[in-house]
């Protein structure tokens, strides 16, 4: 696959991508490094996550081999998530872009303020 067709529309790999990258996505493959965790907890630990957005994304997360999911036979019955190895992988990318992203949130935050500053000045632009 080369550069020039990687992000075409109907590309696999776009697909993948934006089903990892997404916010919750990497919230919850954070979350589940630590252990295994069950889905009440995972939407506790989530602040702002809808049950439905939570129940979508793992389900999605399981589709794509990031998580397996275990039903626990217990009074009520419970669901646990957790890492599969090929869910670990994604880890370190994870842990750069997170770095990346406290490393460099006050240039960030300076060039939001540089813009809202054009921005008023030349509503135009808008």
């Amino acid at each position: 696959m080369d550069g020039a067709t990687r992000f075409s529309v109907d590309c696999p790999s776009r697909l993948l991508f934006e089903q990892i990258a997404d916010k919750w996505s990497m919230m919850i493959l954070t979350v589940l490094n630590e252990r295994p965790t069950r889905f009440n907890e995972l939407k506790r630990r989530l602040e702002g996550v809808s049950q439905k957005s939570l129940s979508q994304t793992l389900r999605r997360l399981e589709r794509n081999g990031l998580i397996t999911r275990k039903v626990l036979h217990t009074t009520p019955v419970a669901v646990e998530y957790a890492l599969s190895p090929l869910g670990v992988t994604l880890l370190m990318p994870f842990r750069a872009l997170y770095g990346w992203t406290c490393e460099n949130m006050a240039a960030v935050e300076a060039a939001r303020e540089a813009f809202d500053r054009r921005l008023a000045a030349e509503p135009f632009l808008a």
